[in-house]
């Protein structure tokens, strides 16, 4: 029997995958990896898994009566096999009529979601390309991950930088820092994941290098493992939503004690004054306190007192974790976060001032790549239609509706047909009844899928996408590796790459020379590695031939150098001024108080969520917060071995409190019906005393398995947080997500368990 071994990447990590007879049998980590992802190795199994698409497939009642056909049959109906020809026509003719009638901006191509490491194959890269090409269609800007945030640190900080990296080292915080306090904690599971692929998971390295090193840690966050145990955290598990109180009750604490650094908010900021009249209380006559926040969070008065001394006596930084802000009004505790650090005037000195996103991705804290990552060029959309990320439900629901954009005003347009390739909305997204409802909306549903994951059961032609290990590609990330991803393994069934397909509907659409420039897969890896190289170059970095790189399977630059994020602003506040309007750090911003929004004003407040534990119709409700896997990428492989195994009874786990448990009547290991106004779901109850009181944790990712397909309302018996979320936006700035706003419900399911059909084939007539 024939065995080799070809190099391969993906978000969890780079790997060998071991080959026999043509068939993937395994993974050997890569070999500078000392923290590798197990999940590599689901990777490899769930190519071969039942719930592989096997070839395209139209929805029965699609096929019989096109775009005319009863759209509330998505997600119940048989689908029928066709062959490639046929699901080629079918697409390029519904694009050719819903351009002709309505015009492109009735297309929706936002097609969100990680999809491939590799830079060649990125699917939303692909339909970008493809969409533009055919004249355009809508679109959505921003991230689930963090909108909030890079929305508002434009406006206090002049770019999104802090957001998205690069920040401040853990080599510079391990060597300067005294203190560190994380909001949010900093997870080390999701250090697993990087989009492009990561070398060698240096954040876990990082971290558990701080250990030891005399620096002491609290983690404000409703569960205590959300930081390391070695870091030996002080741990305050604080009301889930409440963190900007405590940060205002912090600032309260500084100025009240004259322990805040005048001369940096003096000649670095703007604003301070007018902030200053609000935490003291000076127009509403409620001094904004540590008894006051105290009151919201949870946390003791003395508590925070004692925490802003220890903050203004040492060297500290501040993280605040992205999932904060994906929480009603999560614009302000990442503007309460930039407010707070700068009053204790440590931002730019070595290891102080603050970061956001760390332990939420492998890349933020660590030292970038001067070369920008390899990318597929997707060219310009002839025409502006876009919606904020987190709005795709109000888009489809709505058309015709105006709604407030970061200073502009959007109408939604009406959307006729809807094109998903990499993605699963159905992971994604808030509140998945009334997305059910939504997607029931356009007349057609195109979906490039390689599972049959809830997406692709919701959609009129579906069309089967190849793995990585089925294709040729490089993954590139901002670390400082690059990899070749070498074809493994033939496609499995009928499946075919993302850019095939597209060229061959741009061929038939008449433009397929533009969409390939006449290149192949190999010719096309080949120029994009040789305009990275030449970027490299520039920079006095030296990287080998294309057939050098692919011929070894990787490249690394060398080690960045550590980096404190504003060190050059401090220094020199004029000749690196900030690109906000006065070029310093805006406490308070003319800008966004010039909006004139009620839920996002000139500077950071408190503003009381939808639904939170304070809320007078709170009790015996429990706050939901539904983080990232440890076990899976969003919904990526969770019909890997990994996350199969992690489940209770078939179910996704959700962990509560043995107080709250106990009260409840619920032990260890029995499945739980989670519900509230929007939906229900089953799960299995994992009881812990690491969970806060009065807080469920239920990660994301289970596919949607709703009791009775097509409904809305219906039971999801797997366990997906999001038929539970809500569906508003942070802001009439950001517009984004709130999945961490959520009040629930928790009681024991006493009647029989229904059967988990998450991964089976949908029903198939004919073929």
């Amino acid at each position: 029997m024939s065995e080799r071994l070809v190099r391969s990447a993906s978000h969890w990590g780079a790997f060998w995958v071991r080959v026999k007879d043509g068939r993937a049998v395994g993974v050997k980590p890569f070999e500078k990896d000392e923290h590798p992802s197990p999940l590599v190795q689901s990777q490899v199994e769930a190519v071969y898994d039942k719930s592989r698409i096997d070839r395209p497939y139209v929805r029965k009642g699609f096929l019989d009566h096109g775009a005319a056909s009863d759209r509330t049959k998505r997600g119940a109906e048989p689908f029928v096999p066709v062959d490639w020809n046929t699901a080629i026509a079918l697409v390029s003719d519904e694009l050719s009529r819903v351009k002709t009638t309505f015009g492109n901006r009735a297309i929706f191509a936002g097609s969100y979601g990680w999809s491939s490491a590799g830079r060649l194959h990125h699917a939303k890269s692909l339909l970008a390309r493809f969409m533009n090409l055919f004249g355009g269609s809508t679109v959505q800007v921003d991230t689930y991950s963090n909108a909030a945030g890079s929305v508002i640190t434009p406006h206090v900080l002049g770019d999104s930088t802090a957001i998205s990296g690069p920040g401040t080292t853990f080599e510079a915080i391990a060597a300067n820092t005294r203190l560190v306090v994380s909001f949010g904690g900093m997870p080390l599971k999701n250090l697993q994941i990087d989009s492009g692929g990561t070398g060698e998971h240096s954040s876990i390295t990082s971290i558990s290098a701080l250990a030891g090193r005399g620096i002491e840690f609290v983690n404000i966050s409703p569960l205590r493992t959300d930081h390391a145990d070695e870091l030996k955290a002080e741990w305050l598990p604080a009301i889930p939503g409440t963190d900007t109180a405590i940060m205002i009750g912090l600032a309260h604490t500084l100025i009240a004690e004259g322990l805040h650094d005048t001369a940096f908010l003096g000649r670095y900021t703007v604003g301070f004054d007018k902030f200053r009249r609000y935490l003291m209380g000076e127009d509403d006559g409620q001094p904004k306190d540590a008894a006051w926040a105290a009151r919201i969070s949870g946390i003791d008065a003395e508590t925070i007192r004692k925490l802003a001394r220890r903050m203004a006596a040492m060297r500290t930084f501040i993280t605040t974790t992205w999932s904060l802000q994906r929480a009603d009004h999560g614009e302000q505790p990442i503007w309460m976060t930039i407010v707070l650090a700068a009053m204790l005037g440590q931002i730019g000195l070595p290891g102080g001032g603050f970061g956001f996103g760390y332990g939420s991705m492998n890349r933020m804290g660590q030292g970038r790549s001067p070369v920008a990552s390899l990318n597929r060029p997707v060219g310009r959309s002839p025409i502006n239609s876009y919606i904020p990320v987190a709005r795709i439900s109000d888009l489809l629901l709505h058309p015709g509706m105006t709604i407030d954009y970061n200073g502009q005003r959007i109408t939604f347009p009406d959307i006729k047909l809807v094109y998903w390739c990499g993605g699963n909305p159905f992971h994604h997204h808030q509140d998945i009844n009334r997305l059910v409802q939504a997607w029931q909306r356009p007349e057609t549903v195109i979906v490039h899928e390689i599972f049959w994951t809830p997406t692709a059961r919701h959609s009129d032609i579906v069309l089967p996408a190849t793995t990585t290990l089925e294709r040729n590609d490089i993954a590139s990330s901002s670390d400082r590796y690059m990899f070749a991803m070498q074809q493994a393994i033939e496609p499995v069934g009928e499946a075919r790459n993302d850019f095939d397909i597209f060229a061959d509907l741009a061929g038939r659409l008449g433009f397929r020379d533009e969409f390939t420039e006449g290149r192949t897969e190999m010719e096309w890896l080949r120029h994009l590695y040789e305009i990275v190289r030449q970027q490299a170059a520039r920079h006095g970095i030296e990287r080998p031939d294309f057939e050098t790189f692919w011929e070894t399977g990787y490249h690394a630059d060398p080690v960045p150098k550590h980096f404190d994020y504003l060190s050059a602003y401090r220094a020199d506040p004029d000749r690196k001024a900030l690109k906000t309007p006065s070029g310093r750090i805006e406490i308070f911003s003319e800008k966004v108080a010039s909006f004139g929004y009620d839920d996002c004003p000139g500077h950071p407040m408190w503003i009381e969520p939808a639904e939170w534990l304070g809320s007078p119709n709170a009790d015996r409700k429990l706050h939901l917060v539904s983080n990232q896997p440890s076990l899976r990428l969003h919904g990526q492989l969770d019909n890997g071995p990994a996350s199969r195994a992690s489940k209770v009874k078939g179910r996704e786990p959700v962990l509560i409190n043995s107080q709250d448990a106990a009260e409840r009547g619920i032990a260890d290991g029995d499945v739980v019906r989670i519900f509230n106004e929007r939906g229900a779901c089953l799960a299995g109850a994992v009881v812990t005393d690491a969970m806060s009181r009065g807080v469920l944790q239920l990660q994301t990712g289970a596919w949607y398995d709703p009791d009775e397909p097509g409904q809305i309302g219906t039971l999801d018996r797997h366990g997906n947080p999001n038929v539970l979320t809500l569906d508003k936006g942070t802001s009439k700035l950001a517009q984004g997500p709130i999945s961490q706003t959520t009040l629930v419900e928790v009681e024991r399911w006493t009647k029989p368990l229904p059967d988990i059909r998450a991964y089976d084939q949908p029903s198939v007539i004919g073929g």
